[in-house]
């Protein structure tokens, strides 16, 4: 047995036995078998009304029926029966489980003891209470602080907000990740997230309009004022949709506190877990920790696990219910506002101003493209898909009014090059997974995959507009 074990062991009992011998000393003379019923009600009476100086120092009352149970307790069982109870066997937990708790706190110490718990719970089939742990780490002098950002404000119903956000994420293959998430403000409900290289439009894009196609059309949409969100793109696409956008106060983030928690929980349960490698290089497996990864493709897909199996069936603290069951719950008496996938597939495509030349032609993209002869010398809004360069696109004049179709006349690109980018984001470059430890994410992604399997969004399938996607009954 360690010796700090040991230790603990020791001071526990004589920490029993100081209270055993309290409340020995203060009901002796009640206790005597010699003193009768009549006799012993005065005495606990009096007993009770005064003040005694307690076994750890200070002073200490005790109600009547206490002392009554404590005679009875030592007539019963004799002065052993006076300990605490569940104390005589030394300590619940056993030593080992204890032991992993601190590996598992030490190897990554931004773990939060609920956190640990779960890996536990889901490695060993039970833990510890947090509580628990958190005086077992105080005990190792293991830091367990942590930070939380709280909102007041909560919507009356799911999609009638939706918050978003970026988190900047860890950095594969020498390129820095990002998350872009939005979640609805009455449930808690991770509605879209996707993690890009970079934080664009063509990202946001990516991680939007799936959600829209499979969660229905929010009423409004609250983001902060990065480049991606204060896109002329966003802004077309809820115009096309009928979305209130609006945007936060540079430095006053009001109403923003909830998707903050979130991340703070994506940082703290499931960032805390990975440890990305690049995969030509040699690592020693026992330095390596948690869910190994090496590419975008996995960090993706463990965090769809994560979302789903995890996040989405935890009971949130400020509504009592878990984020799934909540948002189920609250379309019993509505209907999400649902759109053909054609017409949420029109919304995101994005617009172009040119003026169109002598011989009646626009450029985009380097491309060239033919309009209606009477639209020369006017300026022309062109609105395309900026997957597929050589699909029609709309041409309108400056005052919105529909003006045709601009034909294709020489091609140079199919696709815009900043869409091009986005879609070579999922390049796989292999996976490698972790040799040693508890691979707490990928045991959560076995579960998501036995109990809820789905089809990986493809961000190239964007193209062109497709069927509205089947969704489980859980997901709605």
């Amino acid at each position: 047995m360690p010796e700090s074990f040991s230790g603990d062991v020791s001071a526990r009992r004589e920490r029993m036995e100081k209270i055993a011998l309290f409340r020995y000393q203060l009901i002796r003379e009640a206790a005597d078998e010699s003193v009768t019923s009549r006799q012993r009600g005065p005495m606990v009476r009096a007993l009770a009304a005064r003040e005694h100086s307690g076994p750890f120092g200070g002073t200490v009352v005790v109600s009547k029926d206490t002392i009554d149970r404590w005679i009875r307790l030592w007539r019963r069982g004799g002065f052993d029966a006076l300990k605490p109870r569940g104390r005589t066997q030394g300590p619940v937990t056993p030593s080992q489980v204890l032991s992993l708790a601190a590996t598992l706190k030490r190897e990554r110490p931004s773990r939060t003891a609920a956190q640990v718990r779960r890996i536990m719970v889901d490695t060993l089939g039970d833990a510890p209470s947090e509580s628990t742990l958190l005086r077992h780490f105080r005990t190792l002098q293991i830091d367990t602080t942590t930070r939380e950002v709280f909102g007041r404000f909560e919507a009356d119903y799911p999609n009638e907000l939706w918050v978003g956000d970026g988190l900047h994420g860890p950095r594969i293959g020498g390129r820095k990740t990002y998350l872009f998430a939005f979640l609805d403000d009455h449930s808690r409900l991770v509605v879209a997230a996707r993690w890009a290289f970079a934080e664009d439009s063509v990202r946001l894009t990516a991680a939007l309009r799936p959600a829209l196609q499979s969660r229905g059309v929010p009423g409004t949409i609250y983001v902060d004022n990065g480049s991606a969100f204060a896109d002329e793109s966003l802004a077309r696409t809820c115009a096309r949709l009928g979305i209130r956008l609006t945007h936060s106060k540079p430095y006053r983030p009001q109403g923003r506190g909830k998707i903050e928690r979130f991340f703070n929980t994506v940082t703290s349960q499931f960032l805390t877990e990975i440890t990305v490698v690049t995969p030509t290089a040699h690592h020693d497996d026992n330095d390596l920790v948690g869910s190994v990864i090496s590419s975008q493709d996995e960090l993706n897909a463990l965090f769809t696990s994560w979302v789903e199996m995890v996040y989405h069936q935890a009971v949130h603290s400020s509504t009592g219910q878990t984020p799934i069951a909540r948002w189920d719950a609250g379309w019993a008496t509505r209907r999400p506002d649902r759109r053909d996938a054609a017409v949420i597939a029109e919304a995101f495509r994005w617009s172009a101003v040119r003026t169109v030349t002598k011989s009646a032609t626009v450029s985009l993209q380097s491309n060239t493209y033919q309009v209606d002869p009477i639209l020369v010398g006017t300026r022309v809004e062109l609105v395309y898909d900026p997957f597929d360069l050589t699909a029609p696109i709309t041409v309108n004049t400056a005052g919105g009014v529909p003006a045709g179709e601009a034909t294709l006349t020489e091609v140079r690109r199919h696709v815009h090059k900043k869409a091009e980018r986005a879609a070579a984001d999922t390049a796989d470059n292999g996976a490698r997974n972790a040799q040693s430890g508890i691979d707490y994410l990928r045991l959560v992604q076995t579960r998501h995959k036995n109990t809820m399997p789905t089809q990986a969004i493809s961000f190239t399938r964007l193209a062109a507009p497709t069927p509205e996607p089947r969704v489980s009954e859980d997901l709605r």
